[in-house]
């Protein structure tokens, strides 16, 4: 089945659950930004959750669809439209030959994943089909889609519509609402920061400033200081770490971050968090609270044990 590129979008690009096991070798593990609205969207398709979906970011684009299929979007509203007429997210839906699917503003969120039944047929780069567009491989030729480019699925059948509330989905606990403080757990160095750090961290806000990205999110707040200057050893990093750098201004690690950093390390967000940071945007205020190590675990085995329940109903 093809699909033809009409308009862009902002930035879109396709993405996986990331390229993993190459980041001693200096790679990028790359992937969704909101693990949790790529899962949600293939779900609903039938899809496995390795699955590549297409990421868009803020401004959607228009593409065409040559063959009959069935589609999913998932995550922040970005007024989805078919031929014209409002798509509602977190349902699988038929879409007629010929049709388009189109975006208009922005309501709430920042990326949503679309997901056609079968899945995108693309090559995968070191075991994975995520883009990383400052690398240049992965994904539709190694960049975000430009006007004109023809995209393929493996499969056009589709099948059986289904919907869902996320909020039915999930515990309580686990997904928060977009205000609710983002969790966090003591990082490596979290004693080596003063007691005025550790407080601002939990108690004040942090503004997502303009200079961030797939890469890492900058925060603007009080200053997070050290009780003295440390030499810090460059080791590996991970999805979600805060790292300090000199000027006290924290920077939140995300999907396309390096693989090494030798900033210290005050606190790591909770895996079930990273998707709502994610649908955060520059100029969003986010605040933080602390958890320990056991109940950060505690909440991702509850989000996996969801996601495990639901991805059999939708296959059944």
């Amino acid at each position: 089945m093809s699909i033809e590129v009409i308009k862009p979008g902002a930035l879109s690009t396709f993405q996986d659950l990331g390229r993993v096991g190459h980041q001693h070798l200096g790679i990028p593990v790359n992937g969704v930004m909101d693990e949790r609205a790529h899962r949600l969207a293939n779900a609903l398709v039938g899809n496995a959750p390795v699955t590549p979906t297409l990421e868009i970011t803020l401004m959607g684009p228009t593409l065409r669809f040559h063959e009959k299929t069935t589609i999913a979007f998932c995550g922040g509203n970005l007024d989805c439209q078919l031929d014209g007429q409002p798509l509602f997210s977190n349902c699988s839906l038929n879409v007629p030959a010929g049709c388009e699917i189109s975006f208009g503003d922005r309501h709430a969120g920042l990326r949503t994943y679309l997901a056609v039944r079968g899945g995108f047929s693309i090559e995968p780069v070191m075991g994975s089909t995520s883009t990383f567009a400052r690398g240049g491989y992965g994904g539709h030729a190694g960049r975000p889609l430009k006007k004109g480019d023809m995209l393929f699925t493996q499969e056009s059948a589709t099948c059986r519509s289904v919907s869902l509330f996320p909020e039915t989905v999930f515990a309580e606990d686990v997904l928060l609402s977009n205000d609710a403080p983002i969790r966090i757990t003591p990082g490596r160095e979290w004693r080596y920061f003063t007691a005025d750090a550790r407080r601002a961290l939990e108690r004040e806000p942090y503004r997502i400033t303009a200079q961030s990205d797939r890469m890492g999110y900058r925060l603007q707040g009080p200053g997070l200081g050290l009780i003295e200057p440390r030499e810090m050893a460059s080791e590996a990093v991970g999805f979600g770490a805060i790292q300090v750098p000199a000027d006290g201004q924290p920077i939140v690690l995300m999907a396309d971050r390096q693989t090494t950093g030798g900033y210290p390390k005050i606190a790591h967000v909770c895996a079930v968090d990273l998707p709502r940071l994610a649908q955060q945007i520059p100029g969003d205020t986010v605040r933080f609270e602390l958890v320990d190590l056991v109940e950060a675990q505690r909440l991702l085995l509850s989000q996996q044990r969801s996601f495990t329940q639901l991805e059999q109903l939708c296959r059944a």
